[in-house]
């Protein structure tokens, strides 16, 4: 699926191919919370980084933050009206991962919702406890590809 996303000023706009465009994780760690959840956490999408088309480059600027058992992301975002856009981490350096916030496609609804990284939730932070939810404490061992593949969802 073709995403195209933007910046709120228009400085920046982008297009990505991915496989995965369903945003059904909600991450709540403190990177994602302080820089750039609304919520108290994050949607990131997965996409393929060699099909990632930038206009508006030279507003993208890049916070690389440190994950303990991550390494490092690099979270690209615009430097005019510091809208985040996507992330990058180098252990997995064939994705990308597109903010959903930041897609100006409609996106598909998902079937589920994960919450995690819950440990790291700001005490403010209502956790919904539908029964179409799962949460994990860290990271679920399932991937991106996994998940959308036993929902039948893949490509």
């Amino acid at each position: 699926m073709l995403l195209e996303g933007s910046c709120h000023c228009g400085s920046v706009s982008f297009r990505v191919e991915s496989e995965t465009p369903y945003p059904y994780q909600a991450c709540y760690c403190s990177i994602c919370r302080k820089t750039a959840g609304g919520g108290g956490y994050v949607i990131n999408l997965g996409a393929d980084a060699n099909t990632l088309e930038v206009e508006g480059e030279e507003n993208v600027s890049v916070y690389t933050a440190r994950a303990q058992d991550r390494g490092h992301s690099e979270r690209n975002f615009c430097k005019v009206c510091g809208s985040f856009l996507w992330l990058f981490n180098p252990m997995w350096p064939d994705l990308v991962h597109p903010y959903a916030s930041a897609i100006d496609t409609p996106l598909p609804k998902p079937p589920e919702r994960v919450r995690l990284m819950l440990n790291y939730a700001a005490p403010w932070c209502e956790i919904p406890e539908d029964g179409n939810e799962r949460h994990f404490p860290e990271y679920p061992e399932e991937s991106l590809e996994d998940w959308h593949r036993r929902h039948g969802l893949l490509g």
